[in-house]
C-alpha cells in the first residue's frame, strides 16, 4: 500500500492534480463506452487527456493504473486491455478495414454478479445486442473459430437475418450491426487470396475468445447439442 503523497510525488503534482486527472480519465471511459457501445477504447486516448497539461512521460501509465483501481473499487468495472489477436491466416494483405484498434486498448467488464447485473444493471434497451453478439460468436466458433462470410450470412438467413435488411423490427441495419461485432473485438476479418480469387472470413477476435465469453458459449453449445441428436455441421 503506497503512503499518502507517494507514487505521484514524482511526477511533481499535487494530489489535487492527481486526482482530479483520474477522475477526467474515468468520466471519459464511462462515456465513450456507452456513446461508442462498448467499442474499445485506445490508450492513446486516455494517454492524450494527461499529456495535454503535463508532460512526464510516465504519467499517464501512472493515472491509467489510479483510474484501473478507481472503477474497480467504486463502480464495480474492471478496465481490461485487450490483447489483440491476429488472424490465422499468414495473408498480409487483411483488409484496411480491420477495425484499427492498436493493441493497447480497453474494455470495461463489469465484476458484479451476473443475476445482480442483469436486475439492476443491464439495459434491456441493448439486450438485442447482446443476443445477437451471442448468436454469431456461436456460430463461428461451431464452425471451428472461423467461418467464410457467405456461410455465415447462409446461417443467419435461417434465422430471418439478411445482409440486405436495412430495417430489421430489432436490429434495424443487419449488417451493420454485424460490423459492430468486428469493432467491438468480439471478431476480426480476414481476406484470404487463392488462385481462385479472394475470400473473405470473419474469426473469433480477443473478446470472444476471453475465459468467461468462450467458457459460457460451449456451455451453451453443449446443451443444445445434447437436446438435438442430429449432427451439427456449419463449416
Amino acid at each position: 500500500m503506497e503512503n499518502p503523497g507517494e507514487g505521484f510525488s514524482q511526477f511533481d503534482i499535487s494530489k489535487e492534480e492527481k486526482d482530479k486527472l483520474v477522475a477526467e480519465v474515468i468520466r471519459y471511459i464511462l462515456f465513450k463506452t456507452h456513446q461508442n457501445s462498448g467499442c474499445p477504447i485506445k490508450r492513446e486516448e486516455l494517454s492524450q487527456l494527461v499529456t495535454k497539461n503535463y508532460r512526464h512521460r510516465l504519467l499517464p501509465a501512472y493515472i491509467i493504473n489510479q483510474a484501473k483501481e478507481k472503477l474497480s473499487s467504486t463502480f464495480g468495472y474492471e478496465l481490461r486491455e485487450l490483447q489483440r489477436s491476429r488472424p490465422s491466416s499468414t495473408n498480409q494483405s487483411r483488409l484496411s478495414q480491420q477495425s484499427g484498434i492498436d493493441a493497447k486498448s480497453y474494455v470495461i467488464i463489469s465484476q458484479l454478479p451476473a443475476e445482480v447485473y442483469k436486475k439492476y444493471v443491464e439495459d434491456v434497451n441493448t439486450s438485442h445486442m447482446t443476443g445477437f453478439t451471442f448468436v454469431v460468436v456461436s456460430i463461428v466458433q461451431l464452425a471451428g473459430g472461423k467461418i467464410a462470410e457467405d456461410n455465415l450470412w447462409h446461417h443467419l438467413n435461417r434465422m430471418g437475418l439478411h445482409e440486405s435488411d436495412g430495417n430489421h423490427p430489432v436490429l434495424g441495419n443487419v449488417k451493420q450491426a454485424l460490423e459492430m461485432l468486428v469493432q467491438q473485438r468480439f471478431l476480426q476479418k480476414d481476406k484470404v487470396s487463392s488462385p481462385e480469387g479472394s475470400t473473405l472470413f470473419y474469426e473469433l477476435a480477443e473478446r470472444a475468445l476471453e475465459g468467461t465469453v468462450s467458457e459460457r458459449i460451449k456451455q451453451y453449445v453443449t446443451q443444445i447439442v445434447k437436446k438435438d441428436s442430429a449432427t451439427v455441421d456449419i463449416s
